[in-house]
């Protein structure tokens, strides 16, 4: 097959004046078209500057590109990176070839009527345990959740007290072998991090995640064995394998958390996932309940564990799939389509 077209829209939120960087540079679905008439989609990021980018110089580089094979497409990651390097390697770019290489991914699938899982490998679990991120607890513990995390970013010593009414909570309606986690968004320091695991060691924190920026490779090593045995977590603001190189040259994260939207897709998912494995550390995507980190999740040895936002499936305006997989006795798991098995509504094509 080769590429005749690609295309990316993006999917423009309202903004609500909170500043945060989602209401300007969120995510975009990209559309691959083929000589064969197969047509491939994936999500990416970077909002307007991350759609200029598909629709100009990326597409450029990929029409009369042929796609057969799995090599084909980490050839065309490769190709693009290169190309894009003098403003990628990183951030916007990144998050644009993201939703590139997703598509490429879901084209190959259905044109050999097989679904990613496949592709990658083979399906290695066929129900994954999720966790929900945010939520109405009680709605979240109805839905047969087992795994919970909260947000809880740092602004004044009262958020120590905060910190411990929401584990306590927690720990009250979900048990004591629920697991319970804590998203920091670079928001606390040593010293708060280690007034935390003090004072919620009672509920057994799993993890700790985007403790501090992930500019701080040194001071997240030196903090790690002060917080066992909580992990430190984090790794959705990295791009690419080659940060993830680095984090793990600095010994600097105890679990990755790669965003496959924006850290470069399946192909640079199962090369993260690869670096891991030869050092050691697990594997849990970032939204990896959604159907691009699922279907990596699915056929790899990343964690059995998948991160979901329950409020996603209230419908309305900001539903972007169709034929979404979603938790059912707090389990998750792809369907068998080929590709990813999912279209954007017509309004995102």
């Amino acid at each position: 097959m080769k590429i005749t077209d690609v295309k990316a829209v993006y999917l423009s939120r309202d903004k609500k004046g909170t500043g945060a960087w989602q209401e300007y540079y969120w995510q975009i679905v990209v559309r691959v078209d083929t000589d064969a008439g197969v047509t491939g989609y994936g999500y990416g990021g970077g909002g307007e500057p991350g759609r200029l980018i598909v629709n100009g110089h990326l597409r450029d580089a990929l029409i009369g590109r042929s796609i057969g094979s799995v090599e084909d497409i980490r050839r065309v990651w490769d190709h693009l990176y290169f190309m894009s390097l003098p403003y990628g390697r990183g951030g916007i770019a990144i998050m644009a070839l993201s939703g590139i290489d997703l598509a490429l991914w879901d084209l190959l699938g259905k044109a050999e009527g097989r679904p990613v899982y496949d592709l990658i490998g083979g399906l290695k679990k066929e129900k994954i345990r999720a966790y929900a991120t945010g939520g109405n607890l009680s709605r979240v513990r109805d839905l047969g959740y087992t795994a919970v995390k909260r947000s809880h970013q740092w602004r004044s010593e009262a958020d120590y007290e905060s910190a411990v009414i929401q584990a306590a909570r927690c720990r009250e309606m979900f048990g004591r072998d629920a697991l319970l986690m804590f998203d920091c968004y670079m928001s606390w320091d040593a010293a708060v991090a280690l007034r935390m695991r003090e004072i919620l060691d009672e509920y057994a924190p799993y993890w700790f995640e985007d403790l501090v920026t992930p500019d701080h490779l040194t001071e997240l090593a030196e903090l790690r064995p002060r917080l066992a045995p909580v992990l430190l977590a984090g790794g959705e603001h990295d791009f690419s394998h080659h940060a993830f190189a680095a984090i793990a040259r600095a010994g600097a994260l105890d679990l990755w958390q790669p965003d496959i939207t924006w850290c470069g897709g399946i192909t640079a998912g199962l090369r993260i996932v690869d670096l891991a494995r030869s050092h050691g550390v697990p594997v849990c995507p970032h939204r990896g309940g959604e159907i691009w980190g699922l279907h990596l999740i699915a056929a790899t040895d990343c964690m059995d564990l998948a991160e979901t936002h329950p409020d996603r499936w209230s419908g309305g305006k900001d539903e972007v799939l169709l034929d979404e997989p979603v938790v059912s006795e707090g389990r998750i798991a792809p369907t068998g389509r080929p590709g990813f098995g999912v279209t954007p509504r017509p309004e995102y094509t």
